[in-house]
């Protein structure tokens, strides 16, 4: 009987009503009522139980709803004015942002703007109103989106797939992985920091009304090793300048301090870095410090690099920068000490230990590597983006000896020399250039130029007959 009645008087019932209607019906069944109501009507038991309580309170009339029919009411101002919303959009049209064929579009013209002109182009409406329309035509209220990293280089997917390989490969025989890069420079004074703190109501933090660039205000450098295994960290915290040099100081220092002591006898480190800055891909003093360390330590460097645009996704950004930038929100780094001390106080409840130090050494800028020195690297590139993904090995004592000058390097074969010596002496006399000798030839244009710089050396062209 119950499921015959809902039946029939489901459809005409407002929501409310169901509820008071099932609500009476189990009140009047008594005990069990709302059990067998809910079973009847598929409805919740809550529902019909909260549907009793009200019957037994006493519904009054007020707290009745009365519904409309459809089409009753105030028409609506887009119908009663049509033309409203082509002159809405015409008017915001020219600001759009955002692409034009996506349905979430945005202006940055006000809504009391618009209404404004809306109400000159005889068209008069509330700004709420103007939001209304706004939303219902795809606009929306919206920030920027920090999202473009710029050009995809189209090995991009491919490097990282590469790194994440050769990190797993690592970390499965026990080789230390970590990852490097420059936090972003700290003003150190008594200056304003981004974010809110607890403090006791009206005795906020009183600081500096202004923090104008000023190349004498003193700066923290933090520089971090983030150990990616065992999920710790080093942050060598520099005071004059970022550099190659302080880069591969606060890698060595990290290995000496607490690389070594965790992985003992381990004669190889996989370093992954950003293409910029300190770290460089094309700076030639990167890899001539991360060569010296190799030499000093007895360790082979593994480096790889992220693409460029990318550095974002290098673990130290989300595993520990972010984390000493919500450590210290709302707080002015006043001294040095200070920002030692918040750094080394990082934590997370995923275990991160943090060590951190102040380095008051002096790394002048502009640093040069002379190519002969280059020449000495013991670097070997990857068959994949040797650019990106190389490997520095410490060199022996021979070889040191022989780049010192202390032991004169071995001469090359006296006939190959002359070979070389034939083969220029042929170009010369052929009158044709050298690419164009070399493409005939079927040989290394690369090859014939350093054998003629270095080895040949010059020869005098033969003179002309007058």
């Amino acid at each position: 009987m119950i499921r015959r009645k809902f039946g029939l008087l489901t459809r005409t019932m407002t929501e409310r009503g169901r509820r008071l209607w099932v609500g009476a019906e189990a009140d009047a069944i008594g005990y069990g009522g709302v059990a067998a109501v809910a079973a009847a009507t598929g409805m919740a038991i809550s529902t019909v139980r909260k549907g009793r309580d009200e019957v037994r309170a006493g519904a009054l009339p007020s707290d009745v709803v009365h519904d409309r029919r459809p089409g009753g009411g105030r028409r609506r101002l887009e119908v009663k004015d049509p033309g409203i919303l082509p002159t809405l959009i015409s008017l915001v049209d020219p600001t759009t942002r955002g692409d034009p064929e996506s349905p979430l579009r945005w202006t940055c013209k006000s809504v009391r703007t618009l209404a404004r002109e809306l109400k000159e182009a005889k068209h008069p409406v509330s700004p709420q109103k103007v939001g209304l329309l706004l939303n219902g035509a795809g606009y929306s209220l919206q920030g920027t989106s920090r999202v473009k990293e710029g050009t995809d280089h189209p090995d991009r997917n491919a490097q990282f797939e590469f790194i994440n390989e050769r990190a797993k490969d690592f970390i499965a025989r026990g080789v230390p992985v970590i990852s490097v890069d420059t936090k972003k420079k700290e003003n150190v004074g008594n200056y304003s920091n981004a974010g809110r703190e607890w403090q006791p109501k009206g005795q906020a933090v009183e600081v500096l009304t202004y923090d104008f660039p000023d190349l004498s205000m003193p700066k923290a450098i933090p520089y971090g090793v983030y150990d990616v295994a065992s999920n710790s960290a080093y942050v060598n915290v520099g005071t004059d300048h970022d550099t190659p040099t302080f880069a591969v100081r606060s890698i060595e220092t990290w290995w000496k301090k607490m690389g070594s002591v965790r992985y003992p006898g381990a004669t190889e480190v996989f370093i992954t870095a950003d293409g910029g800055g300190s770290n460089s891909i094309r700076a030639h003093a990167w890899k001539a410090q991360l060569q010296l360390m190799a030499d000093r330590c007895g360790l082979t460097l593994h480096v790889s690099h992220f693409p460029p645009g990318t550095s974002k996704w290098n673990k130290i950004e989300h595993r520990l920068f972010s984390f000493i930038t919500l450590n210290w929100r709302g707080r002015p780094l006043t001294t040095y000490e200070t920002v030692v001390a918040l750094i080394a106080s990082t934590t997370t409840t995923a275990g991160l230990r943090v060590t951190a130090e102040l380095d008051e050494a002096k790394y002048p800028l502009g640093t040069k590597v002379p190519k002969l020195v280059q020449r000495g690297f013991a670097l070997e590139r990857a068959s994949f983006h040797g650019d990106w993904n190389y490997t520095l090995r410490p060199r022996s004592a021979e070889r040191l000896a022989e780049l010192s000058g202390e032991v004169e390097p071995p001469r090359r074969p006296i006939k190959r020399r002359l070979q070389w010596q034939a083969i220029v002496q042929e170009q010369i006399c052929s009158g044709l250039s050298a690419p164009e000798f070399c493409r005939r030839k079927g040989m290394s244009y690369n090859s014939f130029h350093s054998a003629r710089r270095t080895i040949v050396g010059i020869i005098l062209r033969p003179r002309r007959a007058k």
